[in-house]
């Protein structure tokens, strides 16, 4: 039987994520005094020192401590869980679901995302993050998220992974322009026109790759960090755009035509995928938005090219 409680685990996790017994101890509405104790308690059941005390500097955490943390929040949320399905003997989803995508795949992955939890589990209370591809996964590892969707570029170590779809980039021409009516487009023929570059990591990084791998040199006109400002300034016949989501919708923003063309040779597709810290143990209501995600929640997004069955993959 385990000799520490989960208050004492509560505090302890409190405390390595404010740094400070002081601000743990405001935040929960107990005294200074509960908190040390139940630090210097978690010592002495563990046999080891996990926090530094450091007196006007807060408390720094040990190896120990750093480990203790990950394990701690991990298991406080399981504990959270089981109170939440309880009542409902485990039929019913409930409680909160906290998820990051990134700021371009957002619009088509999270509306049915969405509407299928408000559908089949209405009790579910999910909150969506967008943000970077830089900015996402440090935000899960920091356990600020349990999931994430974004693309399978330049991701850290330590996270999970499973494959949710695949995504060719393609070039967004103006209606009029004069490759316009052809069916496939090559770089090269695209050596000598103004480029707009959706300048973004990672998709400014792996545009200037692919034309690097043609052997061609863009003539970059105009920069923008807005996927839809990229779409509306193809639109008024300003420069062509490498992208990889595709609207379901032909037209900018302002409603002039646009018009997507498959790059040719064709482009390693990129792999969108769902990801989570290894130490961390999916939530029933995390595990349940993966396996509709995965099968069939988005078997409609534009462009994509879905496989058999998404493995699982680091």
């Amino acid at each position: 039987m385990a000799k520490y409680t989960l208050r004492q685990l509560t505090y302890f996790v409190a405390v390595a994520e404010t740094g400070s017994i002081s601000s743990a101890a405001g935040g929960m509405h107990v005294s200074p005094t509960a908190v040390a104790s139940a630090l210097t308690e978690l010592e002495r059941v563990f046999g080891t020192h996990l926090v530094v005390r450091r007196k006007a500097h807060g408390v720094s955490l040990t190896p120990a401590g750093s480990y203790l943390h990950s394990r701690a929040a991990d298991l406080l949320r399981q504990a959270d869980d089981l109170e939440l399905n309880v009542a409902s003997g485990g039929a019913e989803l409930n409680g909160p679901l906290v998820i990051g995508c990134y700021t371009t795949v957002a619009p088509t992955v999270v509306p049915p995302l969405l509407e299928w939890f408000a559908d089949n589990h209405p009790k579910v209370q999910v909150r969506v993050v967008e943000g970077s591809q830089t900015e996402l996964p440090h935000r899960l590892l920091a356990g600020e998220l349990e999931l994430a969707v974004v693309y399978d570029l330049n991701l850290p170590t330590g996270l999970n992974s499973v494959v949710l779809y695949e995504a060719p980039a393609y070039v967004l021409l103006p209606a009029r322009h004069r490759l316009a009516k052809q069916p496939t487009v090559s770089l090269r023929e695209l050596a000598d026109d103004p480029m707009i570059l959706l300048d973004v990591p990672p998709a400014a990084q792996h545009t200037m790759a692919l034309f690097d791998r043609a052997g061609v040199e863009p003539e970059v006109a105009l920069h923008a960090s807005d996927f839809e400002l990229t779409r509306s300034l193809v639109g008024r016949g300003m420069g062509y755009a490498i992208l990889i989501q595709r609207p379901a919708v032909s037209q900018s923003y302002e409603g002039l035509p646009v018009v997507a063309k498959e790059i040719r040779p064709a482009v390693q597709p990129i792999r969108v995928k769902a990801v989570w810290p290894e130490a961390v143990r999916l939530t029933d209501r995390g595990r349940a938005l993966l396996d509709f995600a995965r099968d069939p929640g988005l078997e409609n997004v534009p462009g994509s090219r879905r496989r058999a069955k998404a493995p699982r993959s680091r």
